[in-house]
């Protein structure tokens, strides 16, 4: 299906930065070990703080959003975060390389990479058809988890042979060419209209999380996408501690546990219109998302040696499967429900909450691993999972509409 050249160019952009991202996966934790050499609590903080500063700095980049064409906040989001990328080199270049820098870029990339989702999530309702929101998700879901198949291994093998600080250099790269994708772009653009007399008040902040609360599938479906991924990312540094420390894996295996699952991520997102089309939005939406929920509670099984990995690549490669098939039917579920002049201010609430919880999570996790160990933290999450899909909408809240055509018949390319 084609879904026109405006789409092309934002999906090029979305791509080229999203594989810059994950071929410097890891490089500021070695940068801050191998070159700054700092403890594992300070390597550890530069997640969590990360995460959550970022987040709390873009909660009124929302409203600001919203009120503007959405086209020049991505391209200046692009350049924020390539000057934030490329201060790095520059700077240990120089020998002036910190670790309160690599903080504050952590923070920066993460706000500006919140204003950009936000706004290009609010373009692409814009620029696609409402019936092909699900087709335009599903390319989306895809490319990311090509991209966190492909990501890591080339960044690994990048840093074997140059260098954490190069591959920080090529995810700056990355998103200087994302900037010119975006600005390929020809068409009109979207902005809410505002009256020039009306000043921002702080209550204005709080604008999307209000509207998500008061619509019922927002709601549900909200709460139930932040408690999942706070759960499933707040596990994945206890099973890198796991897998790396205590059963003494070598990291290519290590790489090769994460990397091969996410292909399974790719043929998800390319199912998902077909299985809709089939079955229909909430049966699909509502069996991936059990299923999701269910088999990270394998991660219990994990084991030293080659039985081990195996667990840990069939445990992770059906969860992301599931996960490539909720996601582009959940992402378009929130599109369709939120009007255009909201879209900004839902998404960037929708990011915020996420991030927090996460960076939340990992904080209390960490601390339960420190108590008991990392596998029993790990069989907590798992159960607790367990209950998260009782947060998803019910069928009268949630009726499917006829398939459309075009949907029904999209070859999977």
């Amino acid at each position: 299906m084609r879904l026109g050249s405006g789409f092309g160019w934002l999906w090029s952009a979305y791509a080229v930065s999203t594989y810059g991202t994950w071929i410097a996966f890891g490089a500021f934790p070695l940068i801050a070990v191998q070159v700054l050499h700092a403890p594992a609590f300070a390597v550890s903080l530069l997640d969590a703080a990360g995460l959550a500063v970022a987040a709390l700095v873009a909660v009124p980049l929302g409203p600001w959003i919203e009120h503007r064409a959405k086209r020049p906040v991505m391209i200046v989001m692009d350049l924020v975060r390539f000057l934030a990328m490329a201060s790095v080199p520059v700077t240990y270049l120089l020998g002036l390389l910190s670790y309160g820098q690599l903080l504050v870029v952590s923070v920066v990339a993460g706000t500006a990479g919140i204003a950009f989702t936000a706004a290009s999530g609010a373009y692409v309702k814009h620029l696609v058809r409402g019936d092909h929101l699900l087709v335009a998700n599903g390319r989306f879901e895809g490319t990311a988890w090509v991209a966190t198949a492909a990501g890591p291994p080339l960044g690994g093998a990048l840093i074997g042979l140059v260098g954490p600080v190069v591959t920080i250099a090529a995810d700056a790269v990355s998103y200087l060419l994302s900037a010119l994708g975006v600005l390929r772009i020809r068409g009109s653009d979207v902005a809410a209209p505002r009256d020039p007399a009306t000043r921002l008040r702080g209550g204005d902040l709080l604008n999307g999380w209000r509207f998500i609360l008061r619509d019922c599938v927002l709601r549900r479906l909200f709460l139930n996408s932040v408690t999942v991924g706070g759960l499933i990312m707040a596990t994945a540094p206890l099973l890198s501690v796991l897998l790396l420390g205590q059963y003494h894996f070598p990291a290519w295996q290590y790489g090769l546990a994460f990397g091969v699952p996410a292909i399974g991520g790719f043929v998800g997102a390319r199912l998902s219109a077909r299985l809709v089309a089939r079955h229909g939005r909430h049966r699909v939406m509502t069996v991936s998302g059990w299923l999701r929920s269910v088999f990270p509670l394998g991660l219990a099984l994990t084991q030293p040696g080659v039985p081990g990995l195996i667990t840990v690549i069939v445990v992770e490669g059906l969860l992301i499967t599931c996960m490539g098939v909720f996601n582009p039917i959940y992402a378009t579920e929130r599109l369709q429900r939120t009007p255009a002049d909201r879209a900004a201010q839902v998404l960037t609430a929708w990011s915020v909450s996420g991030k927090l919880a996460q960076a939340g999570l990992m904080v209390i996790w960490g601390v339960l691993a420190t108590l008991t160990s990392p596998l029993t933290a790990i069989t907590v999450s798992g159960v607790l999972l367990l209950a998260t899909p009782l947060l998803l909408p019910r069928r009268t809240h949630m009726p499917d509409p006829a398939p459309a055509e075009d949907v029904r018949h999209a070859p999977l390319r």
